[in-house]
């Protein structure tokens, strides 16, 4: 979608009530987010953003690389006429671009969700060599693959990654070629969340002080120095443990997230 020449998000809606925005992670789209929508939809108007490449929001060109800039301005281009404040939901790629977009519009959003949030970049900042180069091979991976065209040993390896061994060679057929078409996005993703410059530092003045983060404490090494970064950087945040969901908890354990988003977002 586009007006004037700029991209415009497509995004699914629900609801009627103070705004809740919903970001999502790589190789899902925003229909990962339809049992949180259900849950939200009686006190919220909620809308969840297609990022580039999913849904009907036009994929990134390879003219220059994409930044979280890029897809926090496309997050907003979803949001309502007016200057209201909003609360931001955030999985994985989706909490670093929420983190972007929270940093874009000093006091407009009123409550930001992050659910283990990947801005990788931290770690090579902090020196956290281990965890760095975890996130590098990955990144090194899908971007070799992708180049090739050889999108099914990508898919492959992303799917182990994050959701554990032995996943993918669980998965049917049909389900591996549609992972394989959804993750073509991701290529682009990775200069987002290993070109940005923002210190942590910087995010605990940039951020609301009514921030959730919230992860596995058994995720992966990346995302728990992360957290632990993030921790150190804005005690104030709450932070929550979803024990037992893994890094993708908000599609497979909606049980143990959802009502911890909710919660955070209607207090009381």
């Amino acid at each position: 979608m586009s007006a004037g020449g700029a991209t415009r998000a497509d995004f699914l809606e629900s609801g009627s009530g103070p705004l809740v925005m919903l970001v999502h992670s790589s190789g899902c789209g925003a229909r990962q987010w339809r049992q949180l929508m259900q849950d939200l939809q009686a006190d919220c108007q909620v809308r969840a953003v297609n990022l580039h490449g999913y849904g009907k929001t036009p994929p990134w060109t390879a003219d220059r690389l994409q930044s979280l800039d890029d897809q926090a301005a496309l997050v907003e281009s979803a949001l309502p006429e007016g200057d209201e404040t909003f609360s931001l939901v955030g999985h994985s790629f989706g909490g670093a671009v929420a983190m972007k977009l929270a940093a874009r519009m000093p006091g407009r959003v009123e409550r930001l969700v992050l659910l283990e949030p990947n801005p990788f970049y931290l770690l090579g900042q902090a020196g956290l060599a281990a965890a760095f180069a975890e996130a590098v091979a990955l990144r090194n991976c899908i971007k070799t693959f992708g180049a090739r065209g050889e999108w099914a040993i990508a898919a492959e390896r992303f799917t182990n990654y994050w959701n554990g061994e032995g996943i993918w060679r669980d998965m049917s057929a049909e389900a591996r070629n549609r992972f394989v078409d959804a993750l073509k996005p991701n290529y682009f993703e990775w200069d987002a969340v290993m070109h940005e410059t923002t210190s942590v530092q910087q995010w605990a003045r940039l951020l609301p002080r009514a921030t959730l983060l919230a992860s596995d404490p058994a995720t992966v090494l990346p995302i728990r120095e992360i957290t632990a970064l993030l921790r150190r950087a804005c005690p104030a945040w709450d932070y929550q443990e979803i024990v037992g969901g893994g890094h993708m908890a908000p599609l497979r354990r909606p049980d143990l997230v959802n009502p911890l988003v909710k919660s955070f977002l209607r207090p009381g």
